[in-house]
C-alpha cells in the first residue's frame, strides 16, 4: 500500500524559505514521476515541480529559480526547498506519486495521479 507523508509546512515572511519532505513507501516502481503540487481556498490545484526515477524535473513558471525538488533515492522522500517565498505561494501542499513508463508528464494535471499524501500548509506573510 502507497503511503504518502509531507511534512515541513509552517508561517514564515515573504522572502524567507521552507523546505517540504514527503516520505513515501509502499511502492517498488522502478520507472515513475513524484510532484508537489497546491491549493489555495477556492482555487484548483496546481502542479509546482515534478521529478521522475531519472531524476528530470520541471517547474512552474511562477517557482522556477525559487523553488528546487529533489528524491532522496536511499531515503524514499521527496523534497522541495522553497526560497524567496511569497504572498501568493500560500497554500496546503501535496505530494503525489504515480508509476509511469516514460517519465513525468509534459502538463501538471493531478488527474495523472493516483497517489496523494494529506497535505502540509504553507502560509507567506507580507
Amino acid at each position: 500500500q502507497v503511503q504518502l507523508v509531507e511534512s515541513g509546512g509552517g508561517s514564515v515572511q515573504a522572502g524567507e524559505s521552507l523546505r517540504l519532505s514527503c516520505a513515501a513507501s509502499g511502492y517498488t516502481y522502478s520507472s515513475y514521476c513524484m510532484a508537489w503540487f497546491r491549493q489555495a481556498p477556492g482555487k484548483e490545484r496546481e502542479g509546482v515541480a515534478t521529478i521522475d526515477s531519472d531524476g528530470t524535473t520541471n517547474y512552474l513558471d511562477s517557482v522556477k529559480g525559487r523553488f528546487t525538488i529533489s528524491q532522496d533515492n536511499a531515503k524514499n522522500t521527496l523534497n522541495l526547498q522553497m526560497n524567496s517565498l511569497r504572498p501568493e505561494d500560500t497554500a496546503m501542499y501535496y505530494c503525489a506519486l504515480s508509476r509511469t513508463t516514460g517519465g513525468c508528464w509534459s502538463t501538471f494535471h493531478p488527474g495523472h495521479f493516483p497517489y496523494w499524501g494529506q497535505g502540509t500548509q504553507v502560509t507567506v506573510s507580507s
